[in-house]
C-alpha cells in the first residue's frame, strides 16, 4: 500500500511540475530580418534560395557577399536586367525599394549578408547615405 501512495505521489508531483514548465520562448527576429519578412521573403524566400530562373538565390552569390555600393544600389534603384549567379540565369524584375530609409535598407542588407551561410561585412547606414546621395 505504502509504494502505490509513493508512486502516486511521484505521478502527482511530476504531472504538476509539468504543468507549470513555460515553453521556451522565441526568438524575437531582429530589424533586418523583419524588413527581409515584410519585402523580401516573398520572392527571395525564408532559406534565401530565391525561385529557380526568377528571382536569385541570395545565399552563396557574390551579388550578396560582394561589392556593398552594388547591392545597395539594386535595392534603391531596382534591377531590370537579366543576371547571372552560379551558372543560372534570373530576369524577374527586382522593383525599386528607395522608399526604404537609410536604416532599414542598412539592416536588411546586413541580415542577407550574414545570412543563408553568407559571412560578409555589415552595410551601415551611412554606407547607404552615400550611395543614395551619389544618384
Amino acid at each position: 500500500m505504502r509504494i502505490v501512495f509513493a508512486l502516486s505521489l511521484c505521478l502527482l508531483t511530476s504531472s504538476l511540475f509539468a504543468q507549470t514548465k513555460k515553453p521556451a520562448p522565441k526568438p524575437v527576429a531582429g530589424p533586418g530580418q523583419q524588413v527581409y519578412e515584410q519585402y523580401c521573403l516573398a520572392c527571395h524566400q525564408a532559406d534565401g534560395g530565391g525561385v529557380p530562373n526568377l528571382n536569385p538565390p541570395l545565399k552563396q552569390s557574390d551579388w550578396v557577399t560582394g561589392d556593398k555600393t552594388r547591392l545597395i544600389n539594386v535595392i534603391l534603384k531596382g534591377l531590370q536586367e537579366p543576371i547571372e549567379i552560379n551558372g543560372d540565369t534570373f530576369d524577374n524584375v527586382m522593383p525599386a525599394h528607395d522608399f526604404l530609409s537609410d536604416k532599414e535598407i542598412s539592416d536588411v542588407l546586413t541580415f542577407i549578408r550574414s545570412s543563408f551561410g553568407n559571412k560578409a561585412e555589415a552595410v551601415s547606414a551611412e554606407d547607404v547615405k552615400k550611395v543614395r546621395s551619389a544618384k
